[in-house]
């Protein structure tokens, strides 16, 4: 069985770690998070507190 070239190992990792780079951006910035502001800022009823001393 012939051993592998020093180079073929190098090529084979830079290209392995170049296409888990572009399949872990293409995961990461496909998904667009929900932010429902209309719940948010109902939730959350700012009434102001007028505080006598």
């Amino acid at each position: 069985m012939p051993q592998m070239a020093p180079i073929g190992w190098l090529s084979l990792f830079i290209i392995f770690s170049i296409t888990f780079i572009l399949f872990s951006m293409m995961n990461y910035y496909s998904v667009i998070p929900k932010t429902p502001k209309s719940e948010i800022s109902s939730k959350y009823s700012t009434t102001s507190l007028n505080w006598k001393w």
